[in-house]
This record gives structure tokens, sequence and C-alpha cells, in this order.
């Protein structure tokens, strides 16, 4: 088998996928970490992996992920390469499974409606919408095309406890694609009569940037690797000969524009596209800017892939996910309490102590508000005595029922006033504002990837004829893989790894459960309730 220790690869973009190739070239390839480069257009590796801030000025992040026990099988392989911070001789992947056996989600309270837990256990599903829900996950994603989900549910589906607890844990909205939603309903049928109470749900001991990105780049530094921020690749140089693709040069922004040649022997990667491009940051007293038509479509975050959709039909089109931010954007928030008034009432309202209860959905909420309250803390660095929440908004859109604007348009504070007053923690208000940072975060690509598309719309991960070259990240074509996930992210970078060395390492296996007769008849019975 050749040895890879001695060649360069190049990879673009430094969030987790990009992260993950490092690691996987060091780890299954042998690859030098001195002959690895990373470029990020941004000031810090993490790319969305993201979570930052203090107790005073406030905690932000602008995701929040989850995890499940067997999808995320490329995720866990990679925690099992990188050390433990805290206990010696441990990986990431022991922590991770030590602190899920110590800490478990049962939500009490999945749906809240008028200031109440109701029962999330009733599906309201109607004959028709049940057996089109069989069909579905039972026909092959050819039947499907690249149409909406609405063009196959029927208008009463959008009005059901399933749907309302299927798009706000997932974030789908009913013109999204049809056969994004059925992937991810193969992959996750195992986890359908769980959905309620989030029992299938994993999640880190902390924010998963202080978990994962923190200790990764750690490693990969003291094992050699470059990382270089605020290096924007624009564009890259192809040669093709008896139908064999290379990558030889690579052009970088700014002044100049540098261009880097690269030999074909060298590897790179390419992260194209991201979920949180364009993303605005508000404070307690600003709404986060609104971007408009043009400053989209002038966003240097799709560029790249722009300019190389232009050279290969093989390379997708990115239109179809970056065309139409009206369709792909939500708001999320992060609030920092530095008193446990709104916390010791959730658990009071929910019936968990916080780090149990999983997403909680208003639903009665025009902007379709969803939090949790993850185990505290929540960032490394948090001091006790201080609590962090985080939450969403699917519809920023619509206007607040109890602040008179869309949420999008509002400040903290105003989004504050808008949960407190669906929970109904009005006479509350004034004790919970004068101690608490919410910071909001609207991002017009949060969701981009769902939007309807064709298999070739995305590239695979080592397009056809291509040599030293793959793509990673959340915008590639894995067969049955589900996109808006870690794992994603993680597997694209195994493929690249894999394939483009021609190393014989095992990938985990994509599981789908919906032939497995007991996963069967349990789906079955939550679709019947």
């Amino acid at each position: 088998m050749k040895n890879y220790g001695n060649n360069r690869a190049y990879i673009i973009g430094g969030g987790l996928a990009g992260l993950a190739a490092a690691a996987y070239l060091i780890s299954d390839a042998g690859m030098k970490g001195k002959n690895i480069h990373i470029f990020d257009r941004g000031p810090k590796m993490g790319g969305s992996f993201d979570g930052s801030g203090n107790a005073q000025s406030g905690y932000i992040s602008r995701g929040f992920r989850m995890f499940e026990d067997t999808v995320y099988l490329c995720s866990y392989d990679l925690f099992s390469k990188i050390p433990s911070p805290e206990n010696p001789g441990k990986n990431l992947k022991d922590d991770f499974f030590e602190f899920n056996r110590k800490v478990k989600q049962i939500a009490k309270a999945r749906l809240i409606e008028g200031g109440k837990p109701i029962d999330a256990r009733k599906m309201g599903l109607s004959l028709r919408d049940k057996l089109a829900l069989v069909k579905f996950l039972y026909l092959p994603e050819k039947c499907f095309g690249n149409i909406r989900i609405d063009e196959f549910f029927s208008p009463e589906f959008f009005k059901t406890n399933f749907w309302l607890e299927w798009s706000t844990t997932l974030a789908f909205r009913p013109w999204h694609g049809l056969a994004e939603m059925r992937r991810y309903l193969c992959r996750f049928v195992q986890d359908a009569p769980r959905m309620y109470n989030m029992s299938g749900v994993l999640s880190a001991p902390y924010c998963e940037h202080d978990f994962v990105i923190v200790p990764l780049v750690k490693w990969l530094k003291e094992n050699g690797v470059r990382f270089e921020n605020n290096r924007e690749v624009i564009d890259l140089e192809f040669e093709e000969k008896d139908g064999k693709k290379y990558v030889t040069a690579m052009i970088f922004g700014g002044a100049g524009k540098e261009r880097i040649s690269i030999p074909k022997e060298d590897l790179v990667l390419i992260t194209n596209g991201s979920m949180t491009a364009d993303s605005t940051i508000g404070s307690m007293e600003n709404a986060p800017p609104q971007n408009t038509a043009k400053d989209h479509q002038n966003s240097t975050a799709f560029a790249l892939w722009k300019n190389l959709a232009k050279k290969s039909a093989d390379f997708g089109t990115p239109a179809v996910f970056c065309g139409s931010p009206q369709k792909t954007t939500w708001e999320s928030f992060t609030i920092t309490f530095r008193d446990p008034t709104f916390i010791n009432l959730m658990e009071k309202l929910t019936g968990n102590k916080t780090g149990t209860g999983g997403l909680v959905t208003i639903k009665d909420s025009n902007w379709k508000m969803t939090i949790t309250i993850p185990n505290q803390p929540y960032f490394k660095n948090q001091p006790k005595g201080t609590y962090v929440c985080w939450g969403y908004g699917l519809t920023p859109e619509n206007k607040g029922d109890y602040v008179k604007k869309k949420m999008a348009d509002c400040n903290g504070k105003e989004i504050i006033e808008e949960l407190c007053g669906h929970l109904g923690y009005q006479k509350h208000v004034p004790k919970i504002l004068a101690s608490a940072v919410c910071i909001p975060c609207v991002m017009p690509f949060i969701t981009a990837q769902f939007m309807p598309r064709k298999k070739s719309d995305r590239p695979s991960v080592v397009p056809a004829g291509a040599q030293n070259f793959a793509f990673i990240g959340q915008f590639v074509e894995i067969p049955g893989e589900i996109v808006f996930t870690v794992e994603c992210s993680v597997r694209s970078a195994k493929i690249a790894v894999k394939k483009l060395l021609k190393r014989k390492t095992r990938i985990p296996a994509l599981h789908q459960r919906k032939y497995n007769p007991l996963v069967l008849a349990a789906g079955i019975r939550t679709i019947l309730r």
C-alpha cells in the first residue's frame, strides 16, 4: 500500500468537514500533519460549528446539535481519534457516551400550548396521510424526483402534531424537498416512536464547539497541521486528459489574486458552501442587520462553488441551494441568564430538570418558537450561577403574538418578552430582563440543503474522473445520507480520504432500519396514534 506521508493536502474550509478531513489524512492515510494546509475565509476555525461569549456580554451559538446512537457512527469514529482534554487515557467518544449514560433526555413537555404542556403522543394524522407516510417510506427515492413536501401531503398534514414535532426538530418547511424528508425518515425511523419525548436524542457534555472543535484543532496543531485564517480560495484551475481530472492551481481572493500551483500528486479537498453564510447578529437593543437580495447575490460564501460549477456539470448547481434565501431562513437566539428565575420556572412547567427536557416547542407561536435548556454549564468558561438557553423561530417572517413585529425585526429584549408571554411568565419579565442577555441571529441559508433538487445538483464527494480532489461538507451527494447534520460533514471527509488515497479503511455503515420487522411495527403504531 502506498505511503502518502510526503504528499501535501490543501483543505478549503475550516469547518467540521475540513477539520475531520485533516484528522483522517493523518490517522487513516499516514500523512504528515505539516503537509496539511487548512484555509478558511473567516477569522477562526470551526465554521458553522461555533460557540463563544462570556457571562457578561452573553454567549452565542448559532446552532444546536443533536446526536443519536445508530446514525452518527462516523462522528463517533472521529471522536474516538481525539484525546479527551479532561480524562487522560480516554478520548472524546468515551467522554460523550459516559455523559449520556449519566444524563438522559426524556421530554415531558415536547409541546406547549396556552402556556401548558399538551399530549405530544397524539400525531393527529388522517387516514390519507397515514397511508401516504407508509408509501413515502417504502417507495424508492427516484419516485419522488425534486418535488416539494407540500406537493405530496395534504394541507391538513401540516396542521398535525406529527408535522409540528418533525419540522421543529429537523427544521423542515413545506416547500423543502420531499426526497430530503424521506431520507430523514429512513435514517430515523427507529426513533419515530420516541419522537414525542426525544428519548433517542444524545447530546455533548457542553457546547459542541468547546467539546469537539477546540480539542480537535488542538490535536491537529500538535500534529503539525497548518492553519491559515482570513484566506479565501475563489477559484481552482483544472486539467483533464483521458477522462482524468486534476486540480492544478488554487486562486486566492484579495489584492493580486495569489495563485498556487498544485502538483498532481497533491490533494485538494473543497468545502462548497456554508449553511451559516451571511449570518447577522443582533443584541438586546438591536435586531440583526437585514441583508438585501443584492447582498446575498454578492455573497462570497458560495462564490467558489459557483465558479467551479461553470467548469463542469459534475460539480453541481449551487443556485438551487443559495438562490432563494427567503425560503431557507430562520432565526436562532441564545439567552444567558445570570439569575435562576427563568430556569426554575421552566423546570416547574415542564417537569424536567435542566439538561433532560430536549426541545420544547410552543404550538401556538406565530414564530414557531422552540427552545432547549441544555445541561449546565453549557460553555466551558460559564461560571456557576449562570445559565444558557438556546432557541429558534422556524417562521421569523411572521409577526409575534405578544410583540407585534416580525421576529427578524426584533431585538433580544423583545424575543424574551415574546417567549415569556407564551409561557405565562409576564409578571416575571422585569426580573428576568434585569440579568439576561439574548443574542439573536438571522441565518439566510441555514436550511439551503433542504431545497428541492435533482441528484446531480450536488456534486459527489469524488466526482467522476477526479484524481486529486474531492468535495466535503453539507452540500455533497452521499446516497442515502442526510444533510444538515454533523454526520454528513464527517462522513464526507471519511469518504474523500478513503477514495482519493484508495485506502482499505472501513467506513461505518449507513444504516436504514425500515426493513426490520420490529422497527416497522413500532413505526406503524406511532403513525396510527
